[in-house]
């Protein structure tokens, strides 16, 4: 498993972005001694690791006690549990075997995932540490301590244009990542301005963006402007306003909340508004989701188009932009709880209730045998108002079935939404039933914008056209 993998993982299993400082301040500890920064680094994360998202051990504080240091050090990086990362922060910066063996300590003595480094000796300074495929790192970029300015923001000519150090080295990096996502910068949450403008030339590179609280960054700003449009891609270290707090837990707790809250917000704002998601009709088909040749759909009829949204979940960015393109659609309407349909839609019906932080269920398509024989998956009420999602609409039949489950448990169906709609009755179907349907796309529009951005072959766009007016 890469660190990027496990640090995926390990969000999503804490819903939190809430980076762990293990920062034994003397001033902290009730002696000057190893024994005491260890105790204190160990009472941190017993505290605070069902909130964490990973953990960033600063090596200086241990170096600073000798070698017993070390060892606490590695007893601490040690006790962090299997599925958390531990980010090293000892801001290497050598090259060759220096950087070598900078390399193996991080890697081989304090088994860290990721580890920060400084690039001022360039790309040779961060080779060594990618050289494990498994671990990534995090470049220095533009820091948050106000002497920053010093050097950072001193201007280059570059390719017959003028860019401050710092965006540099950000697209310095982002050509540096191999796709797996394991370089990563840092960026200073007190300057906002270069973390919205480092995302936007490094689009999908992990920023780790120390300074909110003690020194200065504002969170929710921080958050608006680093945060990449799946929602993810942005860790928030915060050590001191933990560790100095009366009760630990609760102090981590409020932070990773306050993070959500404005994680939330942010994405609220990358959210499309009603106009044709552009970027989404494009990915549907390069991604797999659309293909075009000669299919044999479940009713038997061969099809020179097939639409499989399940593929949607293996590409996460896609499935937040899919789920997003959702919002739009339910913006007027009067509901309490998401109701994905098995099986296509229930992950979209999940990155839709994460994103705007309301309840879901879901009816099962066979009532279970056993417990309490539900049919309805989740928490509700009777009476509750549900928006079904669905990934697509064809005759929509599978619907109605859905539609006497829901209400059969005393809940009322307030509208349909789904991401296409093939055009085939489904929205005759559901007036019937008094129930207002509406689509992110209808499959026309689709065939149309890809036509029109060469995505497909002329040829093959007409075949489907042929075959919707005479299946209509």
């Amino acid at each position: 498993m890469t660190f990027v993998d496990k640090l995926q993982r390990r969000i999503a299993a804490a819903h939190s972005l809430l980076c762990v400082g293990l920062d034994p301040h003397l001033a902290e500890l009730p002696e000057p001694t190893a024994e005491a920064a260890q105790r204190h680094c160990l009472d941190l994360i017993a505290a605070t690791r069902h909130v964490a998202a990973a953990y960033k051990p600063n090596v200086a504080f241990f170096e600073a006690l000798g070698h017993r240091g070390i060892q606490a050090l590695e007893a601490v990086c040690a006790a962090v549990p299997d599925d958390i990362p531990v980010i090293l922060d000892a801001k290497r910066g050598d090259i060759a075997s220096t950087a070598d063996a900078y390399a193996r300590a991080a890697w081989q003595v304090f088994d860290a995932d990721a580890v920060t480094l400084n690039a001022y000796l360039g790309k040779d300074a961060i080779a060594p540490f990618l050289a494990d495929p498994e671990r990534g790192v995090f470049v220095l970029c533009k820091t948050s301590n106000p002497g920053s300015a010093d050097l950072q923001d001193l201007t280059l000519a570059v390719d017959g244009g003028l860019m401050p150090v710092w965006e540099a080295v950000a697209r310095m990096c982002n050509d540096l990542d191999d796709g797996t996502g394991r370089v990563g910068l840092v960026v200073g949450a007190t300057h906002p301005a270069a973390l919205a403008r480092i995302r936007a030339v490094a689009p999908r590179l992990w920023i780790l963006a120390p300074g909110v609280g003690a020194q200065g960054g504002e969170l929710a700003a921080t958050v608006q402007a680093g945060l990449r449009d799946d929602g993810a891609g942005l860790l928030i270290p915060v050590s001191r306003a933990i560790s100095r707090a009366a009760d630990l837990a609760a102090a981590a707790e409020a932070l990773r909340d306050a993070i959500n809250t404005a994680r939330t917000e942010a994405a609220r704002d990358l959210l499309p508004t009603a106009a044709f998601p552009a970027q989404l009709a494009a990915e549907l088909v390069t991604s797999g989701c659309v293909r075009f040749g000669t299919f044999t759909l479940k009713s038997g009829l061969s099809s020179p188009i097939y639409i499989d949204l399940r593929r949607l979940i293996s590409t996460p960015s896609l499935l937040h932009r899919a789920a997003a393109a959702y919002v739009p659609l339910l913006a007027d309407l009067t509901w309490d709880r998401l109701a994905p349909l098995p099986y296509a839609a229930v992950p979209i019906g999940t990155a839709l209730s994460l994103l705007l932080d309301r309840p879901m269920v879901y009816p099962r398509k066979e009532a279970k045998s056993y417990g309490t024989r539900a049919d309805i998956e989740g928490d509700y009420t009777p009476g509750d108002r549900v928006v079904v999602i669905d990934d697509l609409a064809t005759t929509g039949g599978s619907k109605l079935e859905a539609f006497d489950k829901l209400e059969a448990a005393g809940l009322t169906v307030a509208a349909v939404a789904v991401l296409i709609d093939r055009q085939s009755g489904a929205d005759a179907l559901m007036a019937a039933r008094g129930v207002p349907m509406r689509a992110v796309f209808r499959l026309t529009e689709l065939l149309e914008y890809w036509r029109d951005h060469e995505l497909v072959p002329a040829d093959q766009i007409d075949r489907a056209f042929a075959f919707l007016d005479a299946h209509a």
